[in-house]
């Protein structure tokens, strides 16, 4: 695992170890970043279900001027934390340690882009995606990473499906909040 491109390009990443994480694909966080890649410098991101912190650090990586980073298990939040100073992004960076829905009640903050990737199976996608919605800031995105064979909604509050790509086994859909960002 390596950041794609802009201040930390080349440098490698560190993931949990076992199967209580599933990092994103290369060719998907490729994909994902490509599509995107206009609209991340000096924005606020949410990394929630972060695991080993990848996608927000890209962002962090190509611009965005903050991310918060949320994941329940111990050792994510470590490896999140090393992927951080590593990176030397952690001044921009808060790393919190919690369940994601605990973490969206209490948020008082907006965003505008979120990368959703729960774990795949447990049903936690739909109901994470509506729990973020009143967090996003008018023109904001969520990308949702989920097995190509669940379909989400086309609509989720004042969320709508934008973009939906596939992967293999893997699927992307974006979820813009108004107009663009």
């Amino acid at each position: 695992m390596r950041v794609i491109t802009g201040s930390a390009r080349g440098m490698t990443l560190k993931a949990p170890e076992g199967l209580s994480t599933r990092p994103t694909a290369e060719k998907v966080k490729e994909a994902v970043f490509s599509a995107l890649q206009f609209e991340i410098e000096g924005r606020r991101v949410l990394d929630l279900f972060a695991g080993s912190g990848q996608m927000g650090i890209e962002a962090l990586s190509r611009g965005a001027v903050s991310a918060v980073f949320v994941d329940a298990d111990k050792t994510a939040v470590r490896i999140i934390k090393e992927n951080l100073q590593k990176t030397r992004f952690a001044p921009q960076a808060t790393v919190m340690q919690t369940d994601a829905f605990a973490y969206l009640r209490m948020c008082g903050q907006a965003f505008d882009l979120a990368f959703l990737d729960p774990p795949y199976a447990v049903g936690l996608l739909q109901k994470a995606l509506a729990a973020v919605e009143p967090l996003i800031a008018e023109g904001g995105a969520v990308v949702c990473e989920h097995p190509a064979d669940e379909a989400l909604p086309d609509a989720v509050g004042l969320l709508r499906a934008d973009r939906r790509y596939h992967y293999g086994k893997t699927a992307v859909t974006v979820f813009r909040k108004g107009g663009v960002l």
